[in-house]
């Protein structure tokens, strides 16, 4: 029996990566309800290592190239690709954004206007990473238990994890175990607004702080992009929030007339490079450190995981080729 602490996004992904071999796993979890004590519920949901290059270690290019493929044998994926603008006045952002990124092609505004409708004439030139594409992170983590609980995993909520397990995947709350790791605060909202038709990521670059807005369906969207180095854990900051809604405003005017549905600020658990690591204390492994990246870099450490913990034998990598 494999136990781990943490039924966030990386202990289910470990969960999932492990059954998978045939494992017996139990995942403690001291939330009630799948997803309800994870940070990944703030997140983007984005499966962009091209975009993310930007200001990430090529390792995050590498490590997160399989992740769509992984994701969409768990949970739906929209293959839509990102669409990186910026306003005339920033268009030096788009030239250093292209200068630090591979896998897109220059698209002008008729172009962009092909892609998004909704845009016409509001930007003259832009970045598409047609490779890229996102997910609805509170949905694929409900996915990602349901299809681990399938393999046989028992997932144990509303349950302390006992004093010693063999993998410990609880993010900041092992802080206390990982000196070096720290927590950098990042802030969300969720808009409704049926006056406005988006189907892929956009980025919008600013000097400041560079914004994202994902579709969710529904005539919903997610906006974020803050990264604060706090150890607070209030809710969302005027001045963050502000941002967040001119961003949504400079995107398209119809984002005036949107609802506010939800906000939020979660801590997400970061190593100095912001890369993520596996660590050995005693009997028990950490994974820990997936910073903004964790749906993006989960599937290949939790590959990772399982190698050290089940690793493969030539018969189980016969049967996955087979049933693959």
């Amino acid at each position: 029996m494999i136990t781990i602490a943490g039924a966030g996004l990386a202990g289910l992904a470990c969960a999932y990566e492990l059954a998978q071999r045939g494992a017996a796993v139990r995942v403690y979890e001291r939330a009630t309800e799948i997803g309800a004590g994870s940070v990944s519920r703030y997140a983007g949901g984005m499966l962009a290592p091209w975009c993310e290059r930007e200001s990430a270690e090529e390792e995050v290019i590498t490590l997160g190239g399989r992740a769509i493929d992984w994701w969409a044998k768990v949970t739906a994926v929209h293959r839509r690709g990102t669409l990186v603008v910026a306003p005339a006045r920033d268009r030096a952002e788009l030239t250093r954004f292209a200068r630090r990124t591979t896998g897109y092609r220059g698209v002008d505004g008729a172009e962009i206007a092909a892609l998004e409708p909704a845009l016409t004439g509001r930007f003259a030139q832009g970045l598409f990473f047609e490779q890229e594409a996102h997910l609805d992170p509170r949905r694929a983590i409900r996915d990602l238990a349901a299809a681990a609980a399938a393999l046989g995993a028992k997932i144990c909520l509303g349950t302390d994890a006992p004093g010693s397990v063999d993998l410990d995947c609880r993010g900041i709350a092992a802080a206390g175990q990982l000196p070096d790791l720290r927590p950098v605060r990042g802030e969300m909202a969720i808009l409704h607004c049926p006056e406005v038709e988006i189907s892929r990521t956009l980025r919008l670059l600013h000097p400041r702080m560079p914004l994202y807005l994902v579709p969710r369906g529904d005539s919903l969207f997610m906006i974020g992009g803050t990264m604060i180095e706090s150890t607070s854990t209030r809710a969302i900051t005027l001045r963050s929030l502000s941002e967040l809604l001119n961003a949504a405003f400079t995107l398209h005017p119809g984002f005036a007339e949107a609802s506010v549905v939800e906000t939020g600020a979660g801590l997400r658990p970061a190593f100095p490079d912001n890369l993520p690591r596996l660590h050995q204390d005693g009997g028990t492994l950490f994974l820990n450190g997936l910073y903004r990246h964790g749906f993006l870099l989960a599937p290949a450490m939790a590959q990772q995981v399982a190698n050290r913990l089940r690793p493969e034998t030539q018969d189980e990598n016969h049967r996955q080729r087979q049933t693959a």
